[in-house]
């Protein structure tokens, strides 16, 4: 298919490493979402999907599945899912950074394959760029969002610098001006984890709840394989 041929939002996630898509949520979904996490008390939750049937319900679902196919095929999976919800209690500030660790069922020392740690039980390593660069990530809104409760700020066009270091991390901040993704309630921002993003503390009282679902859609070499 033709660039011009793509949605919007694709042709902006390839300039650009991030789209921001509205009303891709219906309201009932969004209810339905927040009713099952207020079950699961605490402002940040791993293994969405494994464990909130209405979270892989919607992952796996036809309007999210829209988001993700035209990027990585139909064979993407969810590999990892996390619940985030800021607010003036639990009010934390994310420095800027790129997402550079996959979950894995075990370790395996290979090539390429760097700083291992465990995370609430499950093995994540920092892989290839490679792997990267084929995996997409949807975050999903369940509240109005913007600079007022932490919204998720990004260097544009920063996730075809590959992996960066301090140094390098700087002088994109000190070259590029970044922008504050403001969405809507319902709405979804779609990005490259290596794109580098950040996030600042809320100044309003209240919810800035996000459903974060990253994709991938290749098997890891022989000896490793996805935690999910």
């Amino acid at each position: 298919m033709a660039m011009t041929a793509f949605p919007f939002w694709i042709r902006e996630l390839e300039e650009h490493g991030f789209a921001i898509v509205t009303a891709l949520l219906a309201p009932q979904t969004v209810d339905a979402l927040i009713q099952n996490m207020a079950d699961h008390p605490g402002h940040a939750m791993r293994h969405l999907v494994q464990s909130v049937p209405v979270v892989k319900q919607i992952a796996c679902g036809p309007v999210v599945r829209a988001l993700v196919e035209p990027v990585l095929g139909p064979d993407a999976f969810v590999a990892r899912s996390i619940f985030l919800d800021k607010t003036l209690e639990a009010n934390w500030k994310v420095t800027w950074h790129q997402d550079l660790t996959i979950a894995v069922k075990a370790k395996r020392e290979l090539a390429g394959f760097t700083a291992w740690s465990v995370k609430e039980g499950v093995v994540h390593v920092q892989p290839p760029v490679s792997v990267l660069q084929r995996m997409l990530t949807v975050r999903l809104h369940l509240d109005d969002c913007d600079q007022s409760n932490g919204a998720l700020q990004v260097i544009p066009a920063s996730h075809n610098a590959g992996r960066l270091d301090a140094d390098a991390i700087a002088q994109w901040r000190k070259e590029k001006k970044p922008t504050t993704c403001a969405v809507a309630r319902g709405g979804a921002v779609v990005m490259r984890p290596l794109l580098l993003h950040a996030s600042s503390t809320a100044r309003e009282a209240k919810h800035r709840r996000v459903v974060h679902l990253e994709f991938a859609a290749d098997p890891l070499p022989v000896g490793l394989e996805w935690a999910f």
